[in-house]
């Protein structure tokens, strides 16, 4: 044999026997693009769509198909697919389930890019998008049309974090056969069991709290069984997958999900009530905290928040002023995404669609990490000391 063919050809093991590769607590993980099949019987098989394993790399790799079933079972749903980020997750949600000449409906306080999607790219594919208020429930009803077939939710917002009334909503799309998706990001599906409230799909950004360490970029979306063989067959027909080393990060994050969780609930708790306190701060916005206006409905749906919550502040600071606050702080990042172990902190102008009390507002939001929160409180409360009052 030559030494090319044998190159090629030989599969090293390592001296271990196929059967007798060892177990580890945590799966192998596979990269590639061509699969072989034992024989031609079965890719004959392949081709007629009847062989149950897997035939190439777009296939679905036994680890993201591990994260995906994980995932699958703490949402309580039937099918889930994973993507290679948060937004790839909403817009393939959106390409799934509508049509040219179908109207949806946003809530206002969505993900910023995936309002842009409705507005940029599926309205060049006659889809036209309806933004409604953030706080919406049962008024829904007036803003749907005869051509309305999916409505998208985000409760909370991660900017501004107003509540829907998810079973108001549900109940009235269920009777005009109308998807309900909710981006459950924020609490995660620990917190919020979306099917129990009868949404039809929830989208997370595994990127986020899952992962939990801000070195994956994902998504997944998993949907009821009345959508999963509609869902399912998009999937497969797109050839859409996620590479196996970012669903083995996620799938090692997700293992320490609830332990981390815990604690950005409670470090996040102990720092906005601090600030509530603070003489130049207007606003905590936080659905946890009792003065919260949907504080009502995350007690009733919600069993528990996360790191991620916001403030204003009474006087309406320049964009230098607000420097001095921000460059001063030693412990939290200014980078975008959250969910993750380091604090982070972001400061932006709120521009709506629909009237807000927000609106024109600068919003400053922190995801408060892992760090212990008396030094973040410091920290935040140092940096406040450079502002003018």
């Amino acid at each position: 044999m030559k030494a090319k063919t044998k190159i090629i050809n030989h599969f090293w093991t390592a001296d271990t026997p196929v059967d007798r590769l060892p177990t580890t607590i945590n799966p192998p993980v596979y990269r590639g693009s061509t699969v072989l099949f034992d024989n031609f019987e079965d890719m004959c098989l392949a081709g007629k769509g009847q062989y149950d394993g897997i035939t190439y790399g777009t296939d679905r790799f036994p680890v993201q198909r591990s994260l995906e079933e994980a995932l699958r079972e703490l949402e309580n749903g039937f099918v889930t697919r994973v993507f290679p980020s948060g937004i790839s997750a909403i817009q393939n949600s959106l390409y799934a389930f509508t049509k040219s000449g179908d109207h949806i409906l946003v809530v206002d306080n969505a993900y910023g890019p995936g309002v842009r999607f409705c507005k940029k790219i599926l309205a060049r594919f006659n889809v036209e998008t309806t933004f409604i208020p953030p706080s919406a429930g049962e008024d829904i009803e007036q803003y749907i049309r005869p051509n309305t077939v999916l409505i998208l939710l985000e409760s909370p917002g991660s900017n501004t974090f107003e509540i829907q009334d998810i079973p108001a909503i549900t109940a009235i799309a269920e009777k005009r056969n109308i998807i309900t998706a909710l981006d459950n990001t924020w609490a995660t599906p620990l917190n919020l069991k979306p099917f129990d409230l009868g949404v039809d799909i929830s989208i997370q950004a595994v990127s986020k709290y899952i992962s939990g360490y801000s070195d994956v970029l994902m998504g997944a979306v998993t949907v009821n069984e009345k959508y999963s063989q509609m869902f399912s067959d998009y999937y497969s027909l797109t050839e859409l997958y996620t590479p196996d080393s970012e669903c083995y990060l996620a799938l090692r994050g997700l293992k320490t999900l609830s332990t981390r969780l815990r604690q950005h609930e409670s470090s996040a708790l102990q720092v906005a009530a601090r600030l509530q306190e603070h003489e130049k701060i207007d606003t905590v916005i936080h659905p946890a905290l009792p003065d919260h206006a949907e504080h009502h409905l995350w007690k009733r749906d919600f069993s528990g928040s996360s790191g991620l919550f916001a403030f204003t502040f009474k006087k309406d600071y320049s964009a230098e002023e607000l420097a001095l606050f921000i460059n001063a702080l030693d412990f939290f990042g200014l980078g975008y995404s959250w969910g993750g172990y380091k604090s982070l902190l972001t400061a932006a102008r709120q521009r709506r669609n629909t009237p807000s009390i927000y609106a024109g507002k600068t919003i400053i939001r922190l995801n408060i990490g892992l760090e212990d929160p008396d030094d973040l409180i410091l920290d935040l409360e140092r940096g406040m000391t450079r502002l003018p009052f």
